[in-house]
């Protein structure tokens, strides 16, 4: 498939993949099943969560380059996609049978299991990116990937709220598990079947799949000092994606315990997220085209620093409602234009490769070293002052970030011509 021809079908079909894996994320890893996990199966103990959550980012960051350097050596991306989206439903699905405390080692192997599974099939999502849109559209095109998906998640939350409104039954709240592996499975399937892979010559080798995507990886480590501007970006991106992927992971574990929120308030409260980073995405994927993506990084990095000093201060509801509004704002405007800038920087030959050091490995090892780094302050100051923490993490990748080039479609074509 040539990118030029890529129709809008192609593109809707590839933007709900984010709609379907958005359901697992917002579900089981930051809404409802983490406050099952905490209160019911770890008896309140949170450090189990975030060091199960930890592992499971610890293996995806480990294996995630070399998946990103098979998929290139194989050109079979979506076949690794696959492998690891039934991984991440099976695993959702038998979530449903762990009832009670007796059963928290094999919720903490199923967790693992199905966050391996969305983590590492985003690698393969990502690679897509520059197969479906031309560089000049590769802002717009991925901002309405994560529209779609943040559409998804107000779609599923809602679906989800009759169900746990009040005080739920533990029935109830493991039927939401269902629910977020059936919507990944069905609005998986355009993925599948319409979206096609590019056409084009893969590695050729003797050995098996794995030894040349080490092969291969090896060889990406040796010729890094090739790609200073990739070196300099993916930094600044570990730093201040480390914020965000903490706040993502421990929202509803600080609305729990530090402001008291109850379920119904905490869905309504995700439901205002989602809505605002649906228009995030868009508004901010104009933005991108007209200023570049660095500049609307910056933008939406400034956004992060407010809300987490807001969030310092905030003692109510309404104000904390207000504050995750302007979170969504800059949720999935920053990380649809970090998916942007990395797709600019990356040489064509390299797309698959490098998207997985950049969401397989530097992606998921921020968010291992983040709510770990939360905890330990939040353990020694309170959850109020790890906020704070946060911010410092924004402050730091913003000024990373002033030290990668601010680079555009056309200056990216100009280059390759």
């Amino acid at each position: 498939m040539s990118k030029t021809t890529a129709t809008r079908g192609t593109i809707f079909s590839w933007a709900l993949f984010d709609f379907a894996n958005t359901s697992f994320y917002v579900i089981i890893i930051t809404l409802v099943f983490p406050l099952y996990f905490t209160n019911v199966l770890a008896g309140e103990n949170e450090a189990v969560w975030t060091r199960t959550i930890s592992i499971s980012m610890l293996l995806t960051a480990l294996i995630g380059p070399v998946l990103g350097s098979i998929a290139d050596a194989t050109n079979r991306k979506k076949f690794f996609l696959g492998i690891f989206t039934v991984a991440c439903i099976l695993a959702t699905t038998a979530l449903y049978w762990v009832t009670g405390p007796a059963l928290l080692g094999f919720a903490i192997v199923l967790l693992i299991i199905a966050n391996v599974g969305f983590e590492g099939g985003t690698i393969f999502y990502d690679a897509f990116l520059p197969e479906i849109a031309e560089e000049k559209d590769y802002a717009r095109v991925s901002a309405f990937g994560w529209a779609v998906g943040y559409a998804g998640s107000f779609l599923i939350l809602g679906a989800v709220l009759p169900i746990l409104m009040g005080e739920p039954t533990q029935d109830q709240v493991r039927l939401t598990f269902l629910i977020a592996a059936g919507s990944f499975a069905l609005f998986s399937l355009p993925m599948f079947l319409k979206v096609p892979e590019e056409a084009r010559i893969a590695s050729r080798s003797n050995g098996s799949p794995i030894r040349e995507g080490y092969r291969r990886l090896r060889q990406t480590f040796t010729h890094l000092r090739s790609y200073k501007d990739i070196v300099r970006f993916l930094a600044a991106f570990f730093i201040y994606n480390d914020g965000i992927l903490t706040v993502i992971a421990l929202a509803a574990i600080f609305m729990n315990k530090t402001l008291g929120f109850t379920t119904t308030q905490q869905i309504i409260f995700f439901m205002i997220v989602q809505a605002t980073a649906l228009g995030g995405s868009i508004l901010f994927g104009r933005v991108a085209d007209r200023i570049g993506s660095r500049a609307t990084l910056f933008i939406t990095l400034s956004i992060w620093i407010v809300v987490v000093i807001v969030a310092y201060f905030v003692q109510d509801a309404t104000a904390f409602f207000v504050v995750g509004g302007i979170a969504g704002l800059a949720l999935g405007s920053s990380q649809s234009t970090s998916r942007t800038l990395m797709a600019l920087l990356t040489p064509e030959e390299k797309k698959t490769e490098f998207f997985g050091f950049y969401d397989g490995f530097f992606g998921k090892a921020s968010a291992v070293l983040g709510p770990l780094i939360f905890g330990e302050v939040a353990i020694t100051l309170g959850q109020r002052p790890a906020m704070l923490v946060i911010g410092v993490m924004f402050v730091i990748g913003m000024l990373l970030l002033a030290r990668v080039p601010d680079v555009r479609p056309q200056v990216v074509t100009a280059q390759s011509d």
